[in-house]
């Protein structure tokens, strides 16, 4: 039942903690929408089973809690991240299957996917600019800890609670509005494409009525074998 979404869960489990960042609006509660472009090889594309991975997701940020919606195959996925604590919610609901499925991520687990990603530091401005959604953005060259060289663009005209990817790009000062990572094996590229100021609600880490409680292990089994 979960084989067709085997793929997009675990993999946008960690994109849905990377999705906002840190720098003069101050917003502290709204929606961003991202574009979202993947590079995929050919068994990445096999594991998809013939589905395309979401080309937008929309998310909602309230007091640095965000929520994320993914519709992948028969399943609604939303990934809720607690950038205060680092910590986190997976929920998953199959109508079709009348199942519903919550996964607790604790500040291990976050730390352990945060372990995963490359440490990024010696951010340059380079000069070079464009307007992004709306934006003024310069160009920045950074440097991972295994030597890589990378570059993202950035604002510095947003000023936003503590969501998501500030945690990727420590010491950048600036909000990211497009950037390129990898992450699982999968390299995506995000770009914003606007941020809507306004109420989005409590967002909550609670596991809602009806949702049974499982582990990433459980989740793999129950999809054939995990990874």
């Amino acid at each position: 039942m979960f084989k067709s979404i085997k793929t997009s869960v675990l993999a946008f489990i960690l994109v849905g903690s990377a999705v906002i960042a840190h720098a003069q609006k101050k917003i502290t509660e709204g929606t961003i929408t991202y574009g979202m472009a993947y590079k995929l090889t050919d068994e990445q594309k096999s594991a998809m089973n013939g589905m395309e991975p979401p080309a937008e997701v929309k998310v909602k940020f309230n007091n640095g809690l965000t929520k994320m919606e993914i519709e992948q195959g028969p399943a609604l996925v939303s990934v809720i991240s607690d950038n205060n604590d680092k910590s986190g919610l997976l929920l998953i609901d199959v109508p079709i299957a009348q199942k519903q499925f919550a996964v607790k991520q604790t500040k291990e687990d976050v730390a352990k996917i945060m372990g995963e990603i490359p440490k990024f530091s010696d951010f340059k401005a380079s000069g070079e600019k464009q307007t992004i959604a709306g934006y003024n953005a310069e160009k920045y060259t950074f440097k991972d800890d295994k030597g890589g060289a990378h570059e993202l663009w950035a604002t510095k005209e947003l000023d936003l609670p503590n969501v998501g990817s500030q945690n990727y790009f420590p010491g950048l000062g600036a909000f990211p509005v497009k950037y390129t990572m990898v992450q699982r094996g999968i390299e995506t590229t995000t770009t914003l494409k606007s941020i809507a100021e306004g109420k989005v609600g409590v967002i909550s880490k609670d596991v809602p009525s009806g949702y049974d409680v499982v582990t990433m292990d459980d989740l793999a089994k129950m999809q054939g074998g995990g990874e």
